[in-house]
């Protein structure tokens, strides 16, 4: 009896866990829901999100895909963008992270692309999109933020020099 009902518990996670299976048609078809335009090459899919542009680049024998966007090129960025964006891939950059890459910043979201569900593709646009978007300001992904040191180093202004007459 214990065997059969193991049996039953395996077969069942099984077949759970296979329903959901993502596949680059899936991808295509989420992504042309919640995408304003829609572009394919090979295994890339570039996308406009809220006038955003989006790439989701996918292989199917390696089970992976990404979901990137550009951000600024590097050398307009202040190091202190460079730490803060550090912290943020510790605290407020979720699922999301900020990276570099030919000179350019970009999120970056990489997750099994069998294992990945349509809420996941959905909320990870959604992640892509924000943490391109608060790049220097917030820094974030989601309204979550993860407690610790979380402070970013906000930019100094420049000292004032008053004249005396």
């Amino acid at each position: 009896m214990r065997y059969i009902i193991t049996s039953f518990l395996f077969l069942f996670y099984i077949g759970v866990g296979t329903s959901q299976e993502m596949h680059p048609e899936k991808l295509k078809e989420i992504i042309t829901e919640v995408s304003d335009t829609l572009q394919t090459n090979g295994n890339a899919i570039q996308f406009m999100y809220q006038e955003r542009i989006l790439i989701c680049i996918y292989d199917e024998n390696a089970n992976r895909m990404r979901i990137i966007s550009p951000i600024v090129e590097r050398e307009q960025v202040e190091e202190e963008q460079l730490l803060n964006a550090l912290v943020a891939n510790f605290h407020s950059a979720l699922d999301v992270k900020y990276a570099l890459s030919d000179e350019v910043i970009w999120s970056v979201f990489t997750h099994p692309l069998r294992e990945l569900s349509e809420h996941q593709l959905r909320d990870a646009i959604q992640q892509v999109f924000a943490a391109a978007a608060t790049f220097g300001t917030t820094y974030s992904s989601t309204n979550l933020v993860f407690p610790g040191n979380s402070k970013k180093k906000e930019p100094e202004e420049p000292e004032k020099i008053i004249k005396k007459t």
